[in-house]
């Protein structure tokens, strides 16, 4: 049986979803192994069990974290070659495609992005060309590096389980030497809500809020969702670039994306149309987002948004 290796980076005291999609995914490709950076906390570590991981590996430096990227690459490599697994799993986030594109030159591997579904014989499906086309496409290498994006996979424990081997892997000597290094960090302000890239649903607003985002936070906290904008609200400065949704920022599969107030340009139809569902609020009966929306609401997004957030809340009161 291959084996099919997941990069798991700093899982803190608990697995985020789109890790465990990833552990489930692995399972239908192969024998999964885990190679972690970070803490092995006992809740990731019965986590791991109940998914059925073979193998946890540790790298012997445990400071990769106070570097940028590449160390992580040169850990992941190494741990790819020690046990020759034919499938590397990674989130499809910025760090996680950077960390692919250099495992790919280290491993001579072919690296797909942006990855949807996955076929047991490793055919990658994706959509490329700003979300106009889908494709299905397979590495011809021995070895393939695979980014998947989130709500893609439905996780799901093991059947049987057993107790996974722990390995520590030695991380290349001199991989941190010249690499920059990371002197301060500042902890972001939790907001309570769903991480972007890993939520079941987006709000998401853009010019149309006219840089009131009052009417799009309240329905995202009434359905528990993240809030997401386009760029051309982030640039103006109504809320923070960590926002952004679309071919420049980031890209979201949620099961439910609400757009308000957002033309659908093709740079936003990039990062959001494989999305499940998508309900659209505009006032313009003609904008282009309506044509990738599967419920549209010709109206102004102060009107509808307010309306829907009392009658979600009325539901669940």
């Amino acid at each position: 049986m291959a084996k099919v290796l997941v990069f798991i980076d700093n899982p803190g005291a608990a697995l985020k979803k789109s890790s465990l999609e990833l552990l489930t995914l692995a399972r239908t490709l192969g024998e999964s192994v885990v190679a972690l950076n970070g803490e092995l906390h006992s809740d990731v570590s019965s986590t791991f069990v109940e998914y059925g991981v073979s193998t946890i590996l540790r790298p012997s430096a445990q400071d990769l974290d106070d570097y940028l990227v590449a160390p992580k690459a040169a850990y992941l490599a190494a741990a790819a070659e020690n046990t020759g697994a034919a499938i590397v799993l990674l989130d499809n986030s910025p760090e996680g495609k950077e960390i692919a594109a250099r495992l790919g030159i280290r491993l001579n591997a072919g690296v797909i992005t942006d990855v949807v579904a996955v076929e047991a014989d490793g055919t990658a499906h994706k959509s490329v060309l700003a979300g106009s086309y889908n494709t299905a496409c397979k590495a011809s290498t021995p070895v393939s590096v695979l980014t998947v994006k989130a709500n893609n996979v439905v996780p799901e424990p093991a059947a049987a389980a057993g107790t996974p081997e722990t390995v520590t892997v030695e991380v290349p000597a001199g991989s941190t030497a010249a690499a920059a290094r990371i002197t301060a960090r500042e902890q972001k302000v939790a907001s309570g809500r769903p991480d972007l890239t890993d939520a079941r649903i987006v709000v998401a607003g853009g010019r149309g809020v006219d840089g009131d985002f009052g009417p799009v936070e309240e329905l995202a906290d009434a359905l528990g969702a993240a809030v997401g904008a386009s760029r051309a609200a982030t640039d103006a400065g109504w809320i923070s670039h960590d926002a952004q949704v679309g071919q420049t920022g980031k890209t979201v599969s949620p099961q439910l994306y609400i757009s308000a107030g957002i033309s659908g340009a093709i740079q936003q139809k990039a990062g959001m149309q494989t999305a499940k569902v998508i309900v659209a609020v505009n006032k313009d009966a003609e904008s282009p987002v309506f044509e990738i929306a599967d419920f549209g609401i010709v109206g102004d997004l102060f009107d509808v948004l307010p309306q829907a957030t009392a009658e979600i809340k009325k539901r669940k009161g």
